[in-house]
This record gives C-alpha cells, structure tokens and sequence, in this order.
C-alpha cells in the first residue's frame, strides 16, 4: 500500500511536470497548449502507457472543481472597463450564441450520427461553448495585440457561457433520462423555466459572494501567506452553495471573481499571481484527467462524422450564430469573422460529454468520443491559425506600452497603497527628462548600487531604480512614465500617420485644407466628433477613418472614450482581406437606404441614365480630372494650420 501512494504520486506529478514542460514548446512555436495537455494525457492512458482510469463520476468531479477556479480567476482579471465595452455583443453571444449552435449543430449531428433529436442536439449543447482557457492563451501567445474591442468580446464571451451550455447539457441529460422523448411544449417549457431560475440564483450567490470575500478579507487580518488559500476557498465555496439551491454554481464562480476583481480589496497583486498559478494548474490536471479518461482505440469507428461534425462546426455553425448575434451591433466584418474562427473548443466540451456517461445513457460513450474528436479538430484547425489570421485581417495593432520592468510591493498598514520599484528603461518619458508627478515622487532611487534621495540626484537615467510609495490608483500613470516606447514592427512604422492632428480643430477645416467631401452637419463638427460619428458611436485606439484622400487614425483615447489624439496619413493603408460575408446591421440599412435612394432618383428623373450612357470616354475622363479631389496631389501639411510633424 505504501510503494502504491509513492508511485501514484510519482505518476500524477511527472504528467504535471510534462505538462509545465510543454508549455515552453507552445510558447516557442504558438502551438495551443491545451493540445498538448490532452495529447499528455492521452498517451498516458490506458492505450499508450498503460494507466487505467475509467471512472466518469471522479473525471466530472475534478473537472467540475478545476473549472470552477479557472472561471473564479477569469472574472477576478476582467476589469469592469472591458465588460462594459465589450457586454453587449459578448453577452449575445454567450446565450443566444450558445442555442443558436447548439441547434445548428444538433440538425447536423442528428443527420450524421445514429442518434435521436435529443441526443443530436446534447452533442451541440456539449461543444457549443467556447473554451475561456484556450482563448486567453492563444490571444496571450505569439505577441498578439488585437484591437481591445475584439480582445474583450472575445474574453468575456468565453468566461460568460459556460454555465448556459451546462445548463442546457445537464437539462437534456435529464430529460432524455427520465421522460425518453418528451413532448416540444414540455422541452420548451422545462428549458425557459429552468434556465432563468437557474441563472438568476447563480448571479445572485455570484454577486453576494464576491461582496462578501470582500469585506471578510478587509476585515480579517490574515497571513500574508493565508490570504490568497482563504479566498480561492471562499470562491469555492459560492460555487458550492449555488449549484446547492438549484443555481449555476459556474456563473456565481466567475461573477464572484469579476466582483472581487473590480473591487478594492486588499494585497490585489498577491492575489492576482497565486490564483495564475492555481489556474494554470487546474487547466493542466483538468485536461489530463479528461485524456486520461478517453479511449482513443475507440475513435477509428466515428472518426470521419466526428471529423466531419467538427469542420461544419467551425466553418458553418459557429459562423451562423455569431453572424446573426452580432447583426445589430456595428462591428466591421473583419472583426465578425475573427471573432467567428476564434470559437475554440476544449475541456469544457469533453466536460461536458461525461454527463451522458454518469446518467448511463445508451449513447453515451458514443457523444462523448465524438465531442473528444471534435475538441481535437478545433484545437488543431483554429489553434494554429489565431495569429495569421489577425494580421490577415489587419486587426493586431501596436502596443502602447513598450517593456516595461516593474515590481509591486504590499506594505503592512499601508492603507491601500503599494510600494512600486521601476527600472528606468532606455527611451521612456522620464529618461527623455519628463517630470515625475509631485504626488508621485520617488522615495528612493538607486544609482549603479548607490541609494541616494531623488531630490539629490537631479535627472533619472537609464537603468536607475526607483522606488515610489503611492496609491493603489494610480499604476497605469505612472507605467507611462516609466516604459520604453513601444517596440513597431518596420512595415507599421508609419501606422499612426506622419502628422498629428488636433482633435478639437474643426472639421471645416479639414475640408478646406484636403477637400475629404463632408457633409453640411460634419462641417459643423469638431475632428474628434466627427470622427466618432464616422466610426459610428465609439472610438478606440488605432481606429481609422477614411476622408477622401487622406486617412485619420486614432492614436489615443481616453478612459471616458474621449480622442485625445488623432494622425493624418496621405498614404492610406491597404485595405484588409475582403470579408464578403458578415454584413452588420448598419451596413445592410445602409445598402437598402442607398438601394431606394437611387431607385427613386431613376423614377424621378427617367433620361438621367441614357443622357450618362451617352457620355464619351473622353468627357468622363475630364471631368473626374477636374472635379475629383483624389486625382490632385496632395497637400503638404505645413502649408496648413492642421498638421504637425509627429
């Protein structure tokens, strides 16, 4: 019995250590690494080194707990500036998204598989979720700067449906295994009933206990070293009470975490760098567990209508769904159709799929090596391709940051305040001599092994080490000062345009001087409004917006969505890969509107057409010479009061 403990825990911490190891690899070549998680696991089960684990009620628990952690962790990261600017469409798609694919993708499973209605459609409910691990590293790896308004749909999309998906998978299980093939009006009614109560006690023990972690840890005076296991715990324990009463334990999880997160409680940054290593863990024994528990001597049988099944998710379903979700919502199709690929799927999935296996349904063992497969295909067709596909796409912008080498220090009694030490860096605002904030003066800086006072030593310099006591709030200021400029990629050099501009100008001038082609009402408005109304509503850093021969670009925006920079470019980027599907909302009134506009200027005016068809190639050239502002050569900006040398 003694030799038995030595050797299981021999095992369970080399696959653990196999696992860290191959994150090196999927670091070095972006490979998505919960691929080789589950690939870990799979060779070490029961058809490759011999490890027997068959039981489904020990996978689901493990898996259950460890996805409880990572959804507690994913909400404790997401700052409440993403969920609002990203809630709308993320939010559409994390419920109607889910049942939109879970219904296209049933109708497919039903025709392909053996399988009833019910059983076709808890397959679809099964793989419906996008997986919120799988997401946050692929986006992580690789350097991949997305724009912020698809980085946070993306996010919160995947921390957000989960619990519809295990909703509805555990609801058909349920029906399937006690009525057989109910009536659609009970199916229906069973779902809506079920679904709002079950989502409103998880937000409401969500939003309860994440005040209450809060408050206890601002209360209790607990060890440094305490503190962060007290409220892992404690998230554990509202995941636990929710799905007790009849909730959706994985909701109150990760509403827990978005509260404690967006809140001011105390020793944030310890809290923040344990529950990484907790989720990192939870993600490498979840996806072991879950290879281990596979039989891959049993996917030959399956594999092609698995295969089949996962390429129709990935090129038909998910593209459906998010299509008609993000319709009303003005996203450029290049930003629908990436957000449409970047559905990953993984161990929530094959999670998931153990359900029909605990409840003994006859298929079961069939639905879940057919969501293992389909988890597969996702992980190798869309995990390779995030990267390319955003530069396909011209959506990765540079960063605004450049590195930055920074530490966060938590004083005892320290009243919401944190020692931060920065190492100047070459080429950062204050090794350029910009001042320091009075209220941000350094306590202490060290020079080349000498502690000296900052009043003393006049100028920072690079490689300096600065130490600042300061309030909690204000970081992201200060990180400005300290980080380098951020490092461009060559063929963006010019980016942001060679001239900035003044957001606050009028937009009369803008026509004056380049002769872009505005409206009366734009000619009324400032630069920064009238870039906004172009953009249509919202602006975020590295939008454009094209005036006729020149090209504005945002360069900066606020923390209330104020432009506070902007640069005129005379060379207008290529445009990005044609995305011919995907009309959004406003683009299809738009076309429409445009559509009968010009049937009705033909109604009113019948001879407008031949009397332009009798036109001469030599007339028509004359006139685009003389009328047309683009065939001009532009103007240099110095004749002009708007631009200025960047």
């Amino acid at each position: 019995m003694e030799h038995a403990i030595y050797l299981v825990t021999l095992i369970g911490a080399g696959l653990v250590i196999a696992a860290a190891f191959s994150s090196l690899v999927a670091f070095r070549f972006g490979a998505p690494l919960l691929l080789l998680f589950l690939c870990i696991g799979l060779a070490s089960g029961g058809d490759g080194l011999g490890i027997q684990f068959n039981n489904p009620q020990v996978a689901y628990f493990v898996g259950s707990l460890a996805l409880a952690v990572i959804l507690f962790d994913s909400g404790f990261r997401t700052p409440l500036k993403m969920l609002r600017q990203a809630a709308a469409p993320a939010l559409s798609l994390a419920t109607l998204g889910v049942l939109l694919t879970t219904g296209i993708f049933g109708a497919a499973a039903f025709y392909l598989l053996n399988l009833s209605w019910l059983e076709s459609f808890l397959l679809g409910a099964s793989v419906a979720s996008t997986d919120a691990a799988a997401v946050f590293f692929l986006l992580r790896a690789g350097d991949i700067n997305l724009r912020e308004r698809v980085r946070s749909t993306l996010e919160v999309e995947s921390g957000s449906n989960d619990p519809i998906a295990i909703f509805l998978t555990i609801t058909l299980v349920e029906i399937i295994a006690v009525h057989g093939h109910p009536e659609t009006r009970v199916l229906l009614t069973d779902l809506a009933i079920g679904f709002l109560s079950n989502m409103a006690i998880g937000a409401v023990i969500g939003i309860l206990g994440g005040m209450a972690i809060v408050r206890l840890v601002d209360r209790l005076n607990l060890d440094a070293g305490l503190l962060p296991i007290f409220v892992i715990t404690l998230s554990l324990m509202v995941f636990a009470a929710a799905g007790a009463i009849g909730g959706s334990g994985f909701l109150a999880a990760y509403l827990a975490g978005l509260v404690a997160g967006n809140s001011d409680i105390r020793a944030v940054a310890t809290l923040k760098r344990f529950q990484s290593g907790m989720s990192w863990l939870a993600q490498i024994i979840m996806f072991l567990v879950l290879g281990l528990f596979a039989t891959p001597s049993q996917f030959p049988e399956i594999l092609i209508p698995a295969v089949l099944l996962g390429l129709f998710l990935i090129f038909v379903a998910r593209p459906i769904a998010v299509w008609f979700c993000l319709t009303p919502f003005r996203l450029p199709r290049p930003e629908v159709a990436f957000i449409s690929w970047v559905g990953l799927r993984g161990a929530v999935s094959i999670l998931l799929a153990i359900t029909p296996l605990l409840s003994g349904l006859e298929h079961g063992r069939l639905i879940f090596n057919v969501a293992f497969i389909i988890v597969l295909v996702s992980l190798v067709v869309q995990g390779w391709t995030v990267g390319p596909l955003a530069r396909r796409l011209a959506l990765i912008v540079p960063a605004r940051l450049g590195p930055l080498d920074k530490v966060e220090l938590e004083l005892p009694g320290s009243a919401r305040h944190e020692l931060l030490a920065y190492k100047v860096a070459p080429g950062s605002p204050v090794a350029r001599g910009q001042r320091i904030p009075r209220w941000a003066r350094p306590s202490l800086v060290v020079r080349e092994g000498r502690s000296m006072r900052f009043q003393d030593m006049g100028r920072l310099a690079a490689g300096d080490n600065v130490y600042i006591f300061v309030s909690d709030r204000y970081p992201q200021l200060l990180d400005k000062l300290f980080a380098s400029r951020a490092a461009v990629d060559p063929e963006d050099a010019d980016f942001f345009g060679a001239f900035a501009l003044d957001p606050a100008r009028p937009a009369n001038e803008l026509e004056s001087a380049y002769g872009p082609g505005l409206t009366e009402e734009e000619r009324k408005m400032n630069v920064s409004d009238l870039v906004i109304a172009r953009l249509g509503g919202h602006a975020e850093y590295a939008d454009r917006v094209l005036l006729g021969p020149i090209e504005l670009i945002v360069r900066d925006v606020d923390d209330k969505g104020r432009i506070t920079g902007l640069g005129l470019s005379f060379e207008p980027t290529a445009s990005a890969a044609q995305v011919p599907v995907f009309l959004s909302a406003g683009e299809i009134f738009d076309r429409l509107k445009a559509f009968y506009a010009e049937r009705k200027a033909r109604k009113t005016k019948p001879g407008a057409t031949s009397r332009q068809e009798s036109a001469t190639t030599e007339d028509l050239d004359e006139n685009i010479a003389r009328n047309d502002p683009t065939e001009e050569a532009p103007k240099d900006p110095s004749d002009t009061p708007l631009g200025t040398a960047a």
